[in-house]
């Protein structure tokens, strides 16, 4: 077994961002064009948008005016900063059989990733167009296997009002949701060759009405609703960075400690590209 006394920072940080990215499902729904060189909290990157291209009739003669081209300026704040510490007595790493620290940097990664996830969708469904959303938090819709899909559509068809491209459509349903796609033997298009209990690593479990459905137990919730979020990555922005990775031996014990701090931010750049569905079962 590799004791942590073999700790290498670099490496280290690496592995955990690799274990971020195998567990965090929320990123398949964004972009990360802006992340540039994110350093720390409060980093801000500043995203311009190009207003909209006027199209003129041509006549022969007349002189041809030229538009003068506008830009909106958006700003993506890493304002979210999350760390994990944990240490390992000298004397139950001695007793321990196995990678104790390799199994407890992974358990790191997927808090994190946990916790982002999170963060991510409800960005999300807060930032959805006010047109683009069914239901509310406090009025939800009562799904059932006979109508779920019929709603799927219609958030389908109020990302086609804003011209949303169709291509790398995708929907995120909690497992309720998700049982009801499941009795909808019509319409529900489950993704052929996933593992036994039917879904991928990432939460990709199947097709329906042209979207991508991801299960997650990280949609913004209450007690009495669910949020169901359908977008395309470009709708919503993210950055995110490990900015240190340090072992260290703390002064009141005879322990080895690791510690992690993660920053990130998001911000939908894109709110006609998003569709949220408040639903109830």
């Amino acid at each position: 077994m590799a004791r942590i006394d073999t700790f290498i920072p670099e490496l280290w940080s690496a592995r955990l961002l690799y274990a971020l990215e195998k567990s965090h499902i929320a990123t398949a729904f964004v972009n990360k064009d802006y992340e540039g060189e994110i350093k720390q909290k409060g980093d801000t990157v500043h995203i311009n948008t190009i207003g909209a291209i006027t199209v003129n009739n041509y006549t022969i003669g007349t002189p041809i005016i030229v538009q003068t081209l506008s830009t909106t300026d958006q700003t993506l704040v890493i304002d979210q900063q999350k760390y994990f510490a944990f240490a390992l007595d000298d004397i139950d790493n001695k007793q321990a059989a196995g990678p104790v620290i390799d199994k407890a940097m992974g358990r790191a990664a997927y808090a994190l990733a946990d916790t982002s996830d999170q963060f991510l969708f409800g960005k999300m469904v807060t930032g959805a167009k006010a047109a683009n959303v069914i239901g509310t938090d406090a009025s939800p819709i009562s799904l059932t296997a006979a109508n779920i899909y019929d709603y799927i559509v219609d958030l389908g068809a109020a990302l086609d009002g804003e011209n949303v491209p169709t291509q790398g459509r995708k929907l995120a349903v909690n497992p309720a949701a998700y049982a009801l796609f499941l009795k909808d033997t019509t319409h529900w298009a489950p993704l052929k060759g996933s593992n036994d209990n039917g879904t991928f690593v990432n939460g990709l479990v199947g097709e329906m009405a042209g979207f991508e459905v991801y299960k997650t137990n990280n949609l913004v919730t209450s007690q009495t609703s669910f949020a169901i979020v359908a977008s395309v990555p470009e709708a919503t922005t993210y950055a995110e960075q490990i900015v240190k990775t340090e072992k260290y031996r703390p002064e009141d014990s005879f322990s080895d400690a690791v510690k992690g701090l993660h920053v990130y931010g998001a911000k939908v750049i894109r709110p006609e590209a998003v569709a949220v569905l408040y639903g109830n079962i």
